[in-house]
This record gives C-alpha cells, sequence and structure tokens, in this order.
C-alpha cells in the first residue's frame, strides 16, 4: 500500500513519521513545493530505521506528482497556518486555490485514491474538493472530528483524572472553534456518563476549553499544532488501509443519508448551517415550522454573483411561519453567540467564574 502526503511542513512530516513507526503501509512519498525540503524530511526519517526499528519506506519529492503515481490514499496538509489571533475561516483565500490545484494533480496520477483533507478551513476545503471533482464522495474526507474528539478526551481526563484510554467521548459538527459539538451527554469515563462524575460548570469549561483547543495551541505555539494531528491523520489512514470497521467523526458530503429530510419535516424550528447553498428544499419543511438560515453562499446567477442561504427562500417562504432571510437575518444573532462563546473562553482559560446569563444582559 502507498500514502502520498502533500506538504512536508510540521504537520506532514508528523503523519508520515506515525505511519512509519506503526507500518500502516508498505511506502510513503511526502511532496511539498520548497525544493529539497521534502527530501531532506524523508532522509532524516529514513535515518530513524535503525533505531526505531521500521521497515517501511518513505522518499520525498519537489512538486513530481509523476512519483505520487498510484497511491491508495493522498492527505492534503499543504497551505498556510493559523497565525495567533487568525480564524480558519480566515485561510479561504489562500488555501482554496492550493488545495484545489494539489486535488488536481493529485487525482491525475492516482483517480482511484482516497483523499484525506486536513489544510484549514478543513470542512470547507473538503467540500470544495466535493465540488470540484466528479468523484464518489465516500472518497473524499475531512480529518477534523478525530482531532477534535481527541483534545476532548484530553480535558475530560485533565479535568476527571481517569486516563484518556478509559474515556469514550466524541465531538461531531464542523472543525471550527463555533461549529463543533462536543457531546457531553453521551460522554463516559469507565463506562459511567460524564455528567454523573462533574458538575455541569465542569461539563461546560471541558466543552469549551474543547471549542478552543486549536486556538489555544496556536497562541502557545505561535503557529498551529502538528502531533496530535500528525497522529489523528495516521490514525485515519490505518483505518482506511487496515478497514478497521471504527466509527469515526470525520467531515464529509452528504446528500439525504440518515434521513435527513424525514427528520427536518418533523422539526417545528429548524436551524441550517451547512454551508450549501440552497440545499434545505421546501418539501423538507412541515406547515408552520420557524426557519433560521445561518448559512451565506455566494453563487453566479447569469454572469452576476448572488448571496443565498442554506434553505431555498423562494420554495420555503409560504410554508414557514417565520424565516430569517439571507443576507440580513441572523447577523446580530451571530454576533451576540461569538461574543459570548469569546466570554465563555475567556473565563474558560483564566479560571473566572463565569457570571449569570441575566447579568450580561441587563
Amino acid at each position: 500500500m502507498k500514502v502520498t502526503i502533500v506538504g512536508a511542513g510540521n504537520v506532514g512530516a508528523s503523519c508520515a513519521e506515525y505511519i512509519l513507526l506503526k507500518e500502516i503501509v508498505e511506502e510513503i512519498v511526502l511532496l511539498d513545493i520548497k525544493e529539497g525540503f521534502a527530501e531532506g524530511k524523508a532522509l532524516d526519517l529514513t535515518q530513524t530505521t535503525s533505531t526505531l526499528g521500521f521497515k517501511s519506506k518513505v522518499s520525498g519529492v519537489t512538486n513530481d506528482y509523476s512519483s505520487t503515481s498510484n497511491s491508495d490514499v493522498v492527505v492534503i496538509t499543504s497551505g498556510i497556518p493559523r497565525k495567533p489571533g487568525m480564524t480558519r475561516e480566515e485561510l479561504i483565500g489562500i488555501n482554496a486555490g492550493i488545495v484545489k490545484s494539489v486535488s488536481e494533480n493529485l487525482l491525475k496520477y492516482s483517480p482511484n485514491a482516497v483523499i484525506i483533507v486536513v489544510s484549514n478551513p478543513m470542512d470547507t476545503m473538503t467540500y470544495l474538493v466535493n465540488k470540484s471533482f466528479d468523484i464518489p464522495k465516500n472518497r473524499i474526507i475531512g480529518m477534523g472530528g478525530i482531532l477534535d474528539s481527541s483534545r476532548f478526551k484530553t480535558y475530560i481526563s485533565k479535568s476527571t483524572k481517569h486516563s484518556q484510554h478509559d474515556i469514550d467521548a466524541m465531538v461531531i459538527g464542523g472543525h471550527g472553534d463555533t461549529t463543533m459539538i462536543p457531546l457531553t451527554s453521551l460522554a463516559k469515563c469507565k463506562d459511567e456518563l460524564l455528567s454523573n462524575i462533574v458538575s455541569k460548570d465542569e461539563l461546560s469549561k471541558i466543552a469549551s476549553k474543547t471549542m478552543v483547543g486549536g486556538a489555544t495551541l496556536t497562541k502557545l505555539l505561535g503557529t498551529s499544532a502538528w502531533y496530535a494531528p500528525g497522529a489523528s491523520v495516521s490514525y485515519l489512514v490505518n483505518a482506511i488501509v487496515n478497514d478497521t470497521k471504527e466509527v469515526l467523526p470525520c467531515s464529509v458530503y452528504l446528500t439525504g443519508e440518515y434521513n435527513i429530510e424525514d427528520i427536518c419535516k418533523e422539526a417545528d424550528i429548524l436551524v441550517a448551517a451547512v454551508g450549501v447553498p440552497e440545499m434545505v428544499k421546501g418539501s423538507w419543511v412541515k406547515e408552520g415550522c420557524i426557519v433560521i438560515d445561518v448559512g451565506i453562499n455566494r453563487i453566479d446567477v447569469e454572469g452576476k454573483t448572488k448571496l443565498v442561504g442554506d434553505v431555498d427562500f423562494n420554495q420555503t417562504l409560504d410554508k414557514a411561519s417565520l424565516i430569517t432571510p439571507v443576507p440580513g437575518g441572523v447577523g446580530p444573532m451571530t454576533i451576540a453567540c461569538l461574543l459570548l462563546n469569546t466570554l465563555n473562553a475567556t473565563h474558560s482559560q483564566n479560571e473566572m467564574k463565569l457570571p449569570e446569563l441575566g447579568s450580561l444582559l441587563e
């Protein structure tokens, strides 16, 4: 089996190292745009063979995609990393072009490969690859949920003093400071619900720390983290290559799976925040439903750019009792939520007691 990793920086090199140590595949190719950089990383890793005892081979190339041919899995880590104070979303403008070009070159030589997207903003980049290339969507996976779940388990372990190996916990949703959902109500330590072990306040602190886990490390390191991301990628590569049958939280493009249409039809209040233009159709919405459209997407209509939400507004308008327009709908609510999340994170990081919500609204 062969794995290609594009981007020989911190995350890419760490990913290669972990794959080598576990001997997940026979061959790894590191590719980078910087002359000699991937070759140097590959040589450095190769020189650990006798001391660490692995048998897998690793090579490095500078922008030579022909060397990646017939890869079973390709990992895209290329693009600029976050700096302190930056959100993942701020990287869209630069990284979108990089990820699209890299994907095109990889698929030219490995048309049947599974693509793992690591570049930020991860969910958006995964969606971009889905929309840009005509390949099965089950072969395009964003890694974020595994990393976020690992950070969730870390903070649970620190709070409860339980080993991470005894913790069952997962984060779903987007790989973003405000879009991920740590499933605190389902988390367990040694088969006991976390909610029975720690207080509600502590649960909230754990969730808040998890959601800003990446930003915390960026502030400390001056750049994005790499050990845990690299380990998470290698974990996903192993699950794919060895077909481990594990259930792992990932970013994937859905088109009606899990009876999403029927679930939406049951809702009295429907919140759409998927980042897909007009995904929610009028047929998904029951009469009298309140629809909150959080999405904002740019589409081309007759050569002009138009802003639309995640809900097909025209189809839904007559069925919904209330619906937020796009643009001009949830902006004030979004700002309020962002401010509250910032307040939560600040109090959590500084171990301060959070004031009652009512006092903040007075």
